[in-house]
């Protein structure tokens, strides 16, 4: 009886232990954000440019960190240019570092999806 508590005891612990270890790589795979040196796509911000077409300022602006124009248009998703003046594109941690730095930039955030928390709207 006791040498078969001990065996259930350390069966539990093992279990427990091989379960901590799952939760803790799923966790750590699906946690939503992207490893330190993995691309994810950015919304450059930046100021209306003088005398320049927004676009080709955008791909200035990019092909200063990326080191040319060809991979700048590579990179570019999208050239904002209506309501709010910037650019998508997907970047890596350090390329957004050196990318906030550059003249005109006037702020770099990550894009992110948002889901609504209610269904389509229902006519009566």
């Amino acid at each position: 009886m006791q040498r078969s508590l001990k065996l259930s005891t350390a069966l539990l612990v093992v279990l427990v232990l091989i379960f901590s270890s799952i939760m803790a790589d799923g966790a750590a795979g699906t946690g939503g954000s992207p490893a330190s040196s993995e691309a994810a796509v950015h919304i450059v911000y930046t100021e209306k440019p003088e005398g320049e077409e927004p676009e080709a300022f955008h791909i200035k602006t990019l092909a200063s960190v990326l080191g040319s124009e060809e991979a700048a248009k590579g990179a570019l998703l999208y050239s904002y240019k209506n309501a709010a003046n910037g650019f998508s594109a997907k970047l890596t941690p350090e390329q957004v570092s050196q990318i906030s730095k550059q003249p005109g930039v006037l702020q770099v955030v990550p894009s992110r999806t948002l889901q609504l928390h209610s269904g389509p709207a229902k006519i009566h």
